[in-house]
């Protein structure tokens, strides 16, 4: 009796790139001939699509841009991935695992990234980004726009790996071409895919499935994945000390909770060697780390070993330092969008409010002039004062000598008990009623008024302004 087996059996994984910067990073994978990985490149730029080497391509957005490219603009790129999405989900509809590689501070990478990446987490995919920050002299602009990028890629991938450009500056040497630079960098992704690849396809002394790197980088957020490869004595220290110190990362793996370690090397690999190499990781990580250990017996390698190590789950206390001031900068509002000092200026504004309500307690007590008893009928409502002008103080000159301050007529009305004085509100008036509806109470008689001079702040019906002082 045989066992047939198919492809449907093994685990689907696909390489996307988007952007100029994403597809080039796909062509280099495809000159490095990785195995067991079906390669995708989309971008709005048509004549530079034509040109990449993979068998899928999907020109983006075709409406927007009419094949001319997103001009730099990550909205173009949002919009024009946003256009093709049901095409973009064809191509990856089925994958069990997706990467997305794109040059962050782009038009089509930068905007359109997070739109696959949110397709991807719609279909259920188990999806991985991996991105490049721009190189510090290419200006702040294209850095907010990386930036907003990589902010927005975190919001659906499961797992997210930056790879800063300027870091090619620090390994580079003064002969390193431009071209040799880059595919430094894409390194950083070919190791990673072929790393997964060969612990879930490849046949290997322990051999994976993609069950287990699931479990490690299902919402696993930033992630470190470094590469180390040495020969010779002492191999294996060697090269674990450059996966985990990895010179194109900014992240470590001190304090990880998930860890994928993947060995690859020639028929002399030793076992020995392995245990060296895990236990250098084992005493970085959480002790709760959960390590998947796998390793791949290559009989064209001799004398070398590569060790891949991709680490996830760093809670707060224990995330790299790169890690922690990508979280404080999504905390604070982004420039391009938000004044820093918003939040402040609303805090200012609302710690003055008690001010004016000390002073409306102040005005709501009655002065002590006007509870002396006496007859007084009720005039007429004087005039309403202007809204802007507030408050005056009495025994000031007028500042206003045009206004009429002459006197009105008065009307006669029953006269009140001679103990009490006519109220002229309520300390507890309801708030927001206005208090010209209520006139204050004027002496029938003016020369029985006392004159007194005060230096409290009254409200302008208050006041008495009729120049007899």
């Amino acid at each position: 009796m045989g066992f047939g087996m198919d492809n449907d059996h093994f685990a689907t994984i696909k390489v996307i790139g988007i952007g100029g910067g994403g597809c080039n990073a796909v062509d280099r994978m495809i000159d490095s001939q990785v195995q067991g990985i079906e390669f995708i490149t989309v971008n709005t730029d048509n004549q530079a699509l034509l040109r990449t080497k993979a068998n899928n391509r999907l020109q983006i957005g075709e409406k927007i841009t009419r094949g001319l490219g997103a001009g730099a603009n990550p909205e173009i790129g949002e919009k024009a991935a946003t256009e093709s999405k049901d095409e973009i989900g064809q191509l990856i509809r089925g994958t069990d695992m997706l990467f997305i590689t794109a040059g962050m501070g782009g038009g089509t990478g930068t905007g359109g990234a997070p739109v696959i990446a949110q397709i991807a987490r719609e279909l259920g995919i188990l999806t991985v980004g991996v991105v490049t920050r721009p190189f510090r002299f290419e200006g702040s602009r294209r850095m907010q726009n990386a930036e907003r990028g990589i902010r927005e890629m975190e919001k659906y991938v499961d797992s997210l790996i930056v790879v800063p450009n300027d870091k090619l500056l620090e390994i580079a040497s003064e002969d390193t071409s431009l071209d040799e630079a880059f595919n430094l960098a894409d390194q950083v992704l070919k190791h990673g895919v072929s790393g997964i690849s060969d612990l879930v396809a490849v046949p290997g002394l322990i051999n994976l499935d993609l069950a287990d790197v699931r479990r490690i980088m299902t919402q696993a957020g930033v992630c470190h994945m470094g590469i180390g490869r040495a020969s010779g004595e002492g191999r294996a220290a060697a090269a674990i000390r450059q996966a985990i110190n990895s010179p194109l990362l900014d992240t470590t793996i001190d304090g990880a909770r998930g860890v994928i370690l993947n060995f690859t090397g020639g028929r002399d690999m030793k076992i020995r060697e392995v245990d060296e190499a895990a236990s250098v990781v084992r005493d970085a990580v959480s002790p709760e780390a959960d390590i998947i250990f796998g390793a791949v017996i290559d009989p064209e390698m001799s004398d070398e070993i590569v060790i891949t190590v991709i680490a996830s789950g760093f809670d707060r206390e224990s995330r790299p330092a790169s890690d922690k001031t990508m979280s404080a900068q999504g905390q604070r509002p982004s420039p391009i969008f938000s004044s820093p000092g918003g939040i402040q200026e609303g805090t200012e504004s609302m710690e003055q409010q008690p001010e004016v309500d000390d002073t409306a307690d102040e005005l709501s007590r009655v002065p002590d002039f006007l509870n002396s008893s006496y007859t007084a009928p009720i005039p007429e409502p004087l005039p309403a004062a202007p809204r802007s002008s507030g408050f005056h103080t009495v025994g000031v000159e007028n500042e206003n000598p045009e206004r009429d301050f002459s006197p009105k007529p008065d009307f006669p009305q029953p006269p009140a008990k001679p103990s009490e004085a006519q109220p002229l509100r309520s300390a507890q008036q309801p708030e927001g009623s206005d208090p010209r509806e209520n006139p204050p109470v004027q002496s029938a008689d003016p020369e029985r008024r006392t004159e007194k001079k005060s230096s409290r702040i009254l409200p302008w019906f208050l006041q008495d302004n009729d120049n007899r002082y």
